[in-house]
């Protein structure tokens, strides 16, 4: 068929033609901005799962119906090793200046913007001339508020503020963190603070936050209420209805049907992981010959899909890691069976080594993002079907 016409995206965070099984996440998200813009009390929002199951996808979602409310927004991406202040400064700015037409009071919103001009300078304050960073805001640093160089202290006072700029145009301001798992242990501790502080005033001005599996470990770590301080929201694969729906709706658009063996043969290779979905349905379309698509389109289009994935999805990502690590993980799939976590005692005893010998790989592969830490003395692999992967090159 028209390759021209392919409806299926499998790519980082790219849009699905369909964004089916993820309807109770939207739904209590709408939940969220209608108790806000009531004035109601909320909690933020963290949403956590594998690399592959539309995190970023449902992430940018949500920020379309925050918008659609005409709430002030912003984004951004964590990275290891990246102080938090820089970022954040950009995406509240670019959320302040969504709402500020319409402010009666233009002294007000500049007010606001040189206390965020302050936080963001303090991100630079104490390098050399050369390395300072200029935020791009058109208004005077306002001294005092917000520029204590203590990022706990001073996001609470910039949030707040912010909030109350958004109160007084009836609207709210969501930020988004995408890889939040990346943020600095201080940087996570001050967002639990200040979520914490806007809940109690029941500020329109909530974080939403993306992650893989240990996130919520993470944000434990910080702060021991944090467990009641978010809502969230595990994303999963799709269950079977969900995965046909991802696959029939655009086609039908397309004029385009499926035959049922090719649906069985489509989820059995996918395994409801949306990423493996799109990959598969693409592959797929690009060798069949014609409506309705045959379980042997299926089977012609899987090696492509594979390929595709070995190099883009799996390999890319192996490819990162040191030689040990690459030793540490291929004693993972080996043990993981159906990629479940794995006993870190039990990898050690697999490579016959110590435990702490093998720390430095295993903290390598979890700053890389490539494993996690499932629970107290256990591992898992960030990717689904890694191991299968890697056992696959093995053979």
């Amino acid at each position: 068929m028209d390759p021209v016409r392919n409806p299926y995206a499998p790519g980082a965070g790219q849009r699905p033609p369909e964004l089916a099984g993820r309807a109770k996440q939207l739904e209590a998200f709408d939940v969220v901005l209608e108790r806000i813009a009531r004035a109601r009390p909320e909690r933020s929002v963290m949403l956590t799962g594998l690399r592959g199951v539309g995190k970023t996808v449902l992430l940018n979602h949500l920020r379309s119906a925050a918008i659609s409310r005409s709430w002030g927004t912003g984004k951004i991406e964590a990275r290891p090793d990246q102080e938090l202040r820089r970022p954040l400064s950009s995406a509240l700015h670019m959320a302040v200046r969504e709402i500020a037409p319409a402010h009666r009071d233009p002294e007000r919103v500049e007010h606001f913007l040189g206390v965020l001009k302050s936080f963001a300078l303090r991100a630079t304050a104490d390098k050399g001339m050369r390395e300072r960073w200029q935020p791009g805001i058109d208004a005077p640093a306002v001294k005092g508020r917000a520029d204590s160089g203590d990022i706990e202290i001073d996001l609470v006072e910039l949030l707040l503020d912010a909030a109350s700029l958004a109160r007084d145009v009836g609207v709210g301001i969501a930020l988004f963190i995408d890889e939040m798992q990346d943020v600095a242990p201080a940087d996570v501790s001050a967002i639990c603070g200040a979520c914490h502080e806007l809940s109690q005033d029941a500020a329109p001005l909530i974080v939403v936050g993306a992650g893989l599996p240990h996130l919520p470990a993470v944000l434990s770590a910080s702060k021991s209420y944090s467990e009641r301080l978010f809502r969230y929201h595990r994303i999963d694969r799709l269950d079977r209805e969900s995965a046909d729906l991802a696959l029939i709706a655009p086609a039908e658009r397309e004029e385009v049907k499926f035959e049922q063996d090719a649906l069985d043969a489509l989820y059995d290779m996918a395994d409801g992981y949306p990423y493996f979905v799109q990959a598969y349905g693409k592959a797929t379309w690009d060798v069949a010959a014609g409506s309705p698509i045959t379980v042997d389109d299926v089977r012609v289009g899987a090696p492509d899909a594979e390929e595709e994935l070995a190099v883009g999805f799996f390999g890319s990502r192996y490819e990162r890691a040191t030689p040990a690590e690459r030793e540490y993980m291929r004693a993972m799939a080996d043990l993981a069976g159906d990629d479940g976590p794995v006993a870190t005692a039990a990898i050690a005893t697999e490579l016959g080594r110590k435990p702490a010998s093998l720390s430095p790989a295993r903290d390598g592969l979890i700053k890389k993002g490539l494993i996690y830490s499932a629970e107290r003395g256990s591992i898992g692999f960030t990717v689904p079907h890694f191991g299968r992967y890697l056992r696959s090159q093995n053979d």
